[in-house]
């Protein structure tokens, strides 16, 4: 009997009667978009279950960060990572202003804080970094540099939905987190965002921001169009009630792949601290060279199992932006594989991967 394809990933979704009875109401008041009543409902509970003192919900990750640097009035340099995906770059560039690459950290992916402050010049206003995989930055020192500096931070929480260190969600540190709600997340409204911030005053521009800058006739600042609409918030109200369950069962598959590879000498496995209270949002691993890596994909990918060099190239590569020596980065990028992970993937399919992969590196 033929196996089955295993995908990189695979969206969960609610039983399809459940979410549209969440969504008759669109039908019954007419009200699809515009803050209507399922957004309010959707930021209310998300606002609980991220302990966030302002969360806003928007229609998508990359909006959201575009919205956190405009709403700062960043418009010079600033630092960041250059081990993200695409979009934290892109929204750096798409505000006009400039992105000032740091390496990242060997062990956990994140910006490197010991080399921040090297690269802090007059122009600086703020650094962007990521919670690469949902693993935290340290965001202790990077608070301690902002503070010392008088810079702004902004951190990419696109993985870390639900991620606490210590108790503390993850989302609750810097002047503004921002999540993502791309179907391909572990929580996710088949596109959507979202934006926490403590500072009240920033909250209130990024609700004008985020809404064309106006309230009914009366027109404040200059904004966009970034609402999230009510069927987007329907399928995250759907999937938020779902949450501890999906949390569970990648769980479940990561804790295995950890038992089969942690003592597995040709493979690097991502180690994440006792005091990180994890979602198990990937799973990376890390290749001893870029050939070994390429020809893992091409072996799984043969036996139909498809993983995903995440995040490849290292973003200082690009071809629109100054090259910026960037050394870790880009050796990481160029031998990381994420294997599949997703809360429907079953033990015996995860088995199909760690053998194939094995199998793989025993011929090479």
């Amino acid at each position: 009997m033929k196996n089955s394809p295993i995908p990189v990933t695979k969206t969960s979704l609610p039983p399809m009667d459940e979410y549209f009875a969440m969504i008759a109401s669109c039908w019954e008041n007419s009200h699809l978009t515009n803050h209507g009543p399922l957004v309010q409902k959707l930021e209310a509970e998300l606002t609980t279950f991220l302990q966030a003192k302002n969360f806003l919900l928007t229609n998508n990750g990359t909006s959201a960060l575009q919205l956190a640097i405009k709403s700062l009035g960043l418009k010079r340099e600033i630092i960041t990572t250059p081990f993200s995906y695409v979009a934290t770059t892109s929204s750096i560039l798409w505000e006009h202003c400039t992105p000032v690459f740091v390496d990242i950290s060997p062990e956990s992916f994140c910006i490197d804080v010991d080399k921040i402050e090297e690269k802090i010049t007059p122009q600086t206003e703020g650094i962007l970094a990521v919670h690469v995989y949902g693993v935290p930055c340290d965001v202790v020192r990077i608070n301690e540099i902002a503070r010392k500096h008088d810079l702004k931070v902004i951190y990419d929480a696109a993985h870390a939905f639900g991620v606490k260190v210590n108790g503390v969600p993850i989302t609750n540190f810097g002047d503004v987190s921002t999540l993502s709600f791309h179907a391909t997340k572990l929580f996710h409204c088949v596109e959507g965002g979202g934006i926490i911030t403590a500072h009240d005053n920033v909250a209130k521009t990024l609700n004008l921001q985020r809404a064309f800058g106006h309230v009914q006739d009366d027109h404040f600042i200059l904004g966009i169009n970034a609402k999230m609409n009510e069927f987007q918030a329907g399928m995250g109200l759907c999937n938020l009630s779902r949450m501890t369950s999906i949390l569970q069962l990648r769980k479940q598959v990561s804790d295995y792949y950890d038992s089969e590879l942690n003592s597995f000498g040709q493979v690097r496995i991502l180690k994440v601290g006792a005091e990180v209270e994890r979602n198990y949002a990937y799973y990376p691993i890390v290749l001893q060279t870029e050939k070994i890596c390429l020809q893992v994909q091409s072996d799984l990918k043969s036996a139909e199992i498809t993983s995903r060099r995440y995040f490849y190239p290292s973003l200082n590569t690009l071809p629109y932006v100054k090259y910026q020596k960037c050394p870790v980065s880009e050796d990481i990028s160029s031998r990381i594989l994420c294997l599949p992970l997703y809360a429907d993937l079953s033990l015996t399919d995860a088995s199909r991967v760690i053998e194939q992969l094995k199998e793989s590196l025993k011929n090479l």
